[in-house]
């Protein structure tokens, strides 16, 4: 057979092997193919050829018995290969510790993945003095969070146009109010380094923007549970979100130096 290249370079059979494994999600452990037909629009031929290859890459187990499918632990791997090898978990990470148990906050890092921000560390205090991590990889909605506005807020226009007709396709119904609420988190960007969201309830965050080189946008934030006004809650997380931001960037750099000497 030969190789499914479209004219853009792009190679159609790994795309679609690639949204195949996208359908697995949290909470989704076992897909038969009709499911996977049913998340992803493709061909019922063509998932039953891609599922094939797929268990036999070792990226997908197939459960005969069920005739279902799931991720197999090579994904893990890849998963855990891509957070070792990444320079700013290393050097921030240590940092966020330290700060979520000095503030008793909870502190993440996250950047993005098509329509949802993922996780990359998160750091969550506990009441008792202990730390429970949240797995790295939980994925929250890009327009609903502080973490999603402030990326959206640090890309180029293009690409942010292109982000809001997916916002369009994905909630016709709410759009115009979610893209005001938006505008109006990029205002607080522009004139105070950070936006304060209250998108679950009891919850505060505020986040900005991690710049570092010429990597996609990472963004920080910082949240607590809390009863107390939004903008109560944010006046008193966003000092301490901007002194952090600014020693992860020193550290950053300074890490960055050494490298080069």
């Amino acid at each position: 057979m030969a190789a499914d290249h479209s004219y853009d370079g792009v190679n159609r059979s790994l795309e679609r092997g690639i949204a195949i494994l996208r359908a697995f999600k949290p909470g989704v452990a076992d897909l038969g193919n009709a499911e996977i037909v049913e998340r992803t629009g493709l061909a019922k031929a063509t998932v039953s050829r891609l599922t094939q290859t797929l268990v036999s890459g070792g990226l997908l187990q197939r459960d005969p018995g069920r005739r279902v499918y799931r991720l197999a632990p090579a994904v893990l791997s890849l998963a855990h290969a891509m957070r070792l090898s990444s320079p700013m978990l290393s050097v921030v990470a240590p940092l966020m510790r330290t700060e979520a148990s000095r503030r008793r906050v909870n502190v993440g890092l996250a950047a993005a993945d098509q329509e949802m921000m993922v996780y990359l560390e998160s750091f969550r205090y506990h009441p008792r003095l202990t730390h429970r991590t949240v797995v790295s990889g939980q994925r929250i909605p890009v327009e609903l969070t502080s973490l999603g506005r402030a990326y959206l807020w640090a890309l180029e226009p293009s690409a942010r146009e292109r982000e809001y007709a997916a916002i369009a396709r994905r909630r016709p119904k709410t759009y115009k109010r979610l893209i005001r609420e938006i505008e109006r988190s990029f205002t607080e960007l522009d004139k105070l380094g950070y936006c304060a969201v209250g998108w679950q309830p009891g919850v505060v965050a505020v986040a900005t923007t991690l710049p570092y080189g010429a990597s996609e946008p990472h963004v920080m934030n910082m949240s607590i549970g809390s009863v107390e006004p939004l903008a109560e809650a944010a006046h008193r997380l966003a000092p301490w979100l901007l002194d952090l931001k600014r020693r992860c960037l020193n550290r950053l750099e300074h890490a960055a130096a050494s490298e080069l000497s």
